[in-house]
């Protein structure tokens, strides 16, 4: 009896104790921002595709709508994805992904075919417009299964597709250097993809005269 009584006592003063296992992450609330940023930033480079990925989706729209039952870009998903087009210009070191969706009016087999068809007429003009291949990964079709106001009927909220970062082109001397913060943090210009570029010497000529 005595024995188990200074047994129980043991355990409860242990338990009392605050020290955590070795290894056990620490309570974030006693980090500051910039110390909670910095562990942050070292994580790994899945922790800078996610700041990446949300400054994308901070700096141009990353959805474009289409019409009941179609896969055609109309005059506004054009000029959405022209302004993804821009924005991805200025960070070839990142790869990017664009995911199909549809309303639930269908099959599920159909409203997949559907979103991939989306997904392709996407990708199609971001490649026209001077975006590599390469750098926009396979398309997923979502399909029906993820949308964004629950209704049975036909809503063109729904029928849309979403374009994301997914990840950094290995083989990229900034990435093989590991810089991503210098990607991440790197100004963006919407005017500075523009139809005419003036070259070095036309530049320093421009501003001699």
């Amino acid at each position: 009896m005595i024995k188990s009584m200074t047994l129980v006592g043991l355990v409860l003063s242990i338990s009392a104790c605050s020290y955590n296992q070795a290894g056990e992450p620490l309570d974030e609330s006693l980090l500051g921002a910039s110390t909670r940023n910095n562990a942050a930033m070292m994580s790994g480079e899945d922790a800078y595709a996610i700041q990446l990925a949300t400054r994308f989706a901070e700096e141009v729209p990353t959805t474009i709508n289409f019409a009941f039952d179609d896969a055609r870009l109309d005059g506004e998903a054009r000029a959405v994805l022209d302004r993804q087009a821009s924005w991805i210009k200025q960070f070839p070191e990142v790869r990017f992904r664009v995911y199909g969706h549809t309303d639930s009016v269908g099959s599920s087999s159909y409203n997949k075919r559907l979103g991939l068809r989306r997904a392709r007429a996407a990708v199609n003009h971001l490649v026209s417009r001077g975006i590599s291949r390469n750098r926009l990964e396979a398309m997923v079709s979502q399909g029906e299964s993820q949308p964004l106001i629950l209704t049975q009927q036909a809503e063109r909220r729904n029928r849309r597709t979403v374009t994301e970062v997914s990840g950094f082109l290995k083989r990229h001397p900034t990435v093989l250097d590991g810089k991503y913060a210098q990607i991440i943090y790197r100004d963006y210009v919407a005017s500075a993809v523009s139809s005419t570029t003036l070259t070095s010497d036309q530049a320093l000529n421009t501003n001699l005269e």
